[in-house]
């Protein structure tokens, strides 16, 4: 930023001092309500340092309201941060009846997920919450299209692609892109938004984000002035890349692995400070002014859906249902056909009651298409003479057998059903099925010509880091000799905090490498932040 005239330096004091006004600290009784935003898990890569459940349960803990994981072009985060919430939850409860001595420990009854992406443009970032489930299919919708016309790995967004009827069902944050101590361009900024306004009417806020940088207070000014002459209200958001500050750190050897280069060399690729954190609510009311906060409440109203919603409502495709049937008839028609076959000399009555046991399961949980449909896959296989077979815990299972997905027959051994599918833990059956890999491709085109390539899709894997590859990358993020590292690696299989620095010692023996490692390397930090990276 070009520096100013004493002159330009009294003329701007008033403004200052408006936009940020001397506010006594807020007293722990008065901490406002707050929703955030805009926050990004480790399934941003190597951009979010800390994972979904780390941040639910410090969002939980905080007092917050709601908690929005937003992560670049993806939703892969939010099962981890659903799960997650459920699962701090059950723990607190937990811990209370294993200490009943204790007093309970604190509760955030309103607490809730909200669950959205953010999406990189030229010189902003817009970031879209579904409102419901039909927000969420548009959100879903959004990612595909802009995954699909992408190389892999990447994503392309443009303004052709935003606005109704994209993302229609969801409210959507402006985040102008903010250069550290840079000049503002002011008409490009009000460009910008305008076209946004224009797109997304009355669901579109400007958010704004506070990082205890040294241009804050004109940022703040600047921003409330292009949403004044925009008509777009402004919003208080964080911009969270981790659950606590000493993830700082870790955020900088994720930065310093994406850049490929050691942290010391990063330079303003780093973030200035760790105010990228879920920051105290007290803080956050000595920061923004009370009017944003209060609107990320707003914002949170209107973004109602739940994950469980899926559940109830989705809508299984019906190609594999026969005329005139419902999908229970032709499950059943067809499993029993299929144990006809299987035992041409009758089915075994501990075999039969097996079936029915099964099947009515199945129906009461509302899961026959998805067998019908993997019954459909494995008949075409077979038809064509690929090789196939169903594995894993679809063995348990007497209706697999009769439909020709497994091979193991239920009379030769204990079937062990509820290891398949179970009423308590409602959740999905899984079923794999391994098919010759020379003759894959037939069966995924067939399942494309079937459903069109809109309605089907190969799921995505997502990965993270092995012991060895981490300490490799992180060593090189840190400068540590790559001969150390490589032999550190070749005989590290996991964290061990007993271990740990006897087999770093070895190593420098062996690689004939001695040197003084950063303090995140060896001793008792170092163990944490490797475990850390370990997770990404």
């Amino acid at each position: 930023m070009p520096e100013l005239s004493d002159k330009q330096l009294r003329q701007r004091l008033p403004t200052r001092l408006h936009a940020l006004p001397r506010r006594r600290p807020v007293p722990s009784q008065g901490l406002p309500d707050y929703a955030e935003l805009h926050c990004l898990s480790n399934f941003s890569f190597q951009r979010g340092a800390s994972m979904p459940e780390e941040l639910v349960a410090r969002a939980y803990q905080l007092g917050y309201r709601a908690l929005a994981i937003t992560d670049e072009c993806s939703v892969s985060g939010v099962v981890r941060a659903h799960v997650g919430l459920r699962e701090h939850i059950e723990a607190l409860a937990d811990h209370e009846r294993e200490n009943p001595d204790e007093p309970p420990l604190p509760r955030n009854p309103a607490f809730r997920l909200l669950f959205g992406s953010e999406f990189g443009y030229e010189r902003f970032r817009l970031v879209a919450l579904a409102h419901d489930l039909e927000g969420w299919g548009d959100l879903c919708e959004f990612i595909t299209q802009a995954r699909t016309t992408a190389p892999k790995g990447d994503y392309r967004v443009d303004w052709q692609d935003a606005g109704p009827p994209a993302l229609g069902g969801c409210e959507i944050l402006f985040v102008p892109d903010r250069v550290l101590g840079g000049p503002i361009d002011v008409a490009a900024l009000d460009a910008d938004l305008t076209e946004a306004r224009r797109r997304f009417g009355t669901r579109l806020w400007l958010a704004v984000e506070l990082l205890n940088e040294q241009d804050d207070d004109l940022w703040l000014v600047t921003l409330q002035q292009a949403g004044e002459r925009a008509g777009v209200p402004l919003v208080a958001s964080g911009d969270v890349h981790m659950h606590v500050r000493s993830r700082k750190p870790l955020q900088d050897v994720i930065t310093a692995v994406r850049e490929g280069r050691p942290v010391d060399e990063c330079g303003f690729a780093l973030q200035a400070n760790a105010e990228r954190h879920l920051r105290s609510r007290m803080r956050l009311a000595n920061l923004y002014p009370a009017e944003l906060l209060a609107n990320t409440l707003e914002v949170m109203r209107r973004c109602s859906f739940d994950l469980e919603v899926i559940r109830d409502h989705y809508k299984y495709p019906l190609e594999n249902v026969s005329a005139g049937e419902t999908p229970a008839q032709t499950l059943v028609r067809k499993t029993w056909a299929g144990a006809q076959e299987r035992y041409p000399g009758g089915v075994p009555p501990r075999i039969r009651g097996q079936i029915e046991h099964e099947l009515a399961l199945i129906v009461e949980l509302h899961y026959e298409m998805f067998f019908l449909t993997v019954e459909d896959i494995v008949r075409f296989a077979r038809s064509r003479d690929i090789l196939c077979q169903g594995r894993g815990s679809s063995a348990n299972s007497a209706v697999c057998y009769c439909l020709g997905i497994t091979a193991i027959d239920p009379e030769t051994g204990n079937l062990l059903f509820e290891r398949f599918l179970s009423r308590e833990r409602r959740e999905a059956p899984d079923i794999d099925v391994d098919f010759e890999h020379q003759r894959r491709e037939e069966v995924i085109q067939y399942i494309y010509g079937k459903y069109g390539r809109d309605r089907a899709a190969i799921a995505a894997v997502v990965i993270c880091y092995r012991s060895r590859s981490a300490l490799r990358d992180v060593g090189k993020a840190l400068g540590i000799d790559a001969r150390l590292a490589d032999e550190f690696a070749k005989d590290h299989y996991w964290f061990d905090d007993v271990i740990l620095d006897q087999r770093l010692e070895e190593a420098m023996q062996r690689s004939g490498v001695r040197e003084r490692l950063p303090d995140c390397v060896s001793g008792s930090s170092s163990r944490s932040s490797s475990r850390d990276f370990h997770g990404t």
